[in-house]
């Protein structure tokens, strides 16, 4: 199988050293079709030059090509059995107009939880979309999608065997739609120590958040890539995933990045149906699921059980369970097979 990845033109390094969604999603899949047998092309002028001396970089965008240019010709004669992109592009007729010349599948994951695709972006079979969650699935029903659980990587993440960690982390873009600010006061209600991992997004937040973040027991790390990313993680007796009441996690890295590194995690929602839910076990963490209506305080101290159930937990049956659930080669290949 030929499987054009196609890169997601943002900010970022790519594939991203640290904090990052689509991109490291993508690089995830090239990951995993490479080690699920498959030939894979990098397709667009931003993954790193470096990359070269290993994979097949074509630096070329399918939303603009010229129809019956050499360089529509050349990728036609690839013979691409797959492309795999970011989940605005079906949506974009310039691309789609390239992509029906190359007569290939199509696949993508929801990195979005409020992104409007056409009516005919997706037929369920020979393009296909895909969400982590049920409260997804049902967000993107007229689009026939599939249920898979996404996996991310980034440059040079590669998990060491768990440890037991000390502490607490978080981990994300530090905004008011994560809220780690419930994460800052659960981990004060429990006298434990917290790091915080990823960049400021919203000065304003934090700001109006002080006296948590500048607490004793919080240390903010910024953000971090590589072994020290993977070692924030894999250090921590517990990781503590929050969000806001109103948002909806659509793609959810941090999971996947936790598990695989050995630590489980304790989750605050405020429903059913959610990524927590979708991504977790009673081997790998514990959901606090907090009634909306309620104010912080409450919801940190639900949220502070969850944690101490979810420090328990054995580290070793974490990490096996979350190489198993979030394998990158397993994720490919769930995303190339047609559904029957």
């Amino acid at each position: 199988m030929l499987v054009g990845v196609c890169d997601f033109p943002g900010s970022y390094a790519f594939p991203p050293a640290g904090y990052g969604g689509i991109e490291r999603w993508l690089w995830a899949v090239a990951v995993g079709a490479r080690a699920a047998g498959a030939d894979v092309h990098l397709l667009g002028p931003g993954w790193l030059t470096d990359l070269e001396a290993e994979w097949v970089r074509k630096p070329v965008r399918l939303e603009d090509m010229t129809s019956g240019s050499q360089a529509e010709r050349d990728l036609r004669a690839a013979g691409y059995d797959l492309l795999v992109v970011g989940h605005e592009y079906p949506s974009l007729a310039a691309w789609t107009r390239t992509w029906n010349e190359l007569d290939c599948d199509v696949a993508t994951f929801q990195h979005s939880p409020i992104f409007q695709h056409t009516e005919t972006a997706f037929d369920g079979k020979r393009s296909r979309l895909y969400c982590y969650s049920p409260e997804m699935i049902e967000r993107y029903a007229a689009h026939q999608p599939i249920r898979e659980l996404a996996v991310h990587l980034g440059l040079n993440e590669e998990e060491p065997p768990s440890v037991g960690g000390r502490d607490l982390v978080w981990l994300g873009r530090i905004d008011e739609e994560k809220a780690p600010h419930l994460a800052l006061r659960a981990a004060q209600i429990l006298g434990r120590r917290i790091r915080v991992v990823g960049p400021v997004f919203d000065e304003d937040y934090v700001r109006r958040h002080e006296k948590l973040f500048t607490a004793e027991h919080v240390e903010l790390v910024g953000e971090l890539g590589g072994p020290a990313k993977t070692a924030a993680l894999r250090d921590a007796s517990a990781f503590v995933y929050t969000y806001a009441r109103t948002y909806v996690e659509a793609g959810a890295a941090v999971f996947g990045e936790s598990l695989r590194a050995g630590t489980p995690v304790a989750a605050l929602t405020w429903r059913k149906g959610t990524c927590a839910e979708a991504a977790l076990c009673d081997q790998t963490g514990a959901i606090a699921v907090a009634d909306p209506e309620v104010d912080d305080e409450t919801a940190a101290l639900t949220l502070a059980g969850a944690v101490e159930q979810a420090q328990s937990l054995d580290h070793r049956t974490v990490q096996a369970a979350g190489q198993l659930r979030f394998d990158p080669a397993r994720h490919f290949e769930g995303m190339a097979a047609r559904p029957c």
